[in-house]
């Protein structure tokens, strides 16, 4: 359960992000909210998770996730570069946390 709850934070760390991407484009009350929203969020739920699962790879796990969601999130939605090089380092965070979560 620890480990889902990690994997939605790290999904509120990457709705924070955005969040702070849209503020720079559009500063709104509604942007700032949700930013401070998210990030809430995700702070809290990571500590729930930290309580089982070793703070080392739970944060490592956790940035993961934000780096390479609000990655994807730039691409997609902010227009962001899809150059290759980008894509291989985001495959060598993802098999990093990977190998983490195999060996911790």
């Amino acid at each position: 359960m620890d480990w889902i709850i990690l994997i939605v934070a790290g999904i509120f760390e990457m709705f924070g992000v955005a969040m702070i991407n849209r503020l720079s484009i559009k500063r709104t009350f509604s942007t700032i909210l949700l930013m401070i929203i998210g990030f809430s969020f995700s702070f809290f739920l990571l500590s729930l998770s930290l309580k089982t699962i070793p703070m080392g790879t739970g944060y490592a796990i956790w940035t993961g996730i934000g780096v390479i969601g609000s990655t994807f999130i730039g691409m997609i939605y902010f227009n962001e570069s899809k150059n290759w090089k980008r894509l291989l380092c985001i495959l060598v965070i993802l098999l990093s946390a990977i190998g983490l979560k195999i060996i911790g």
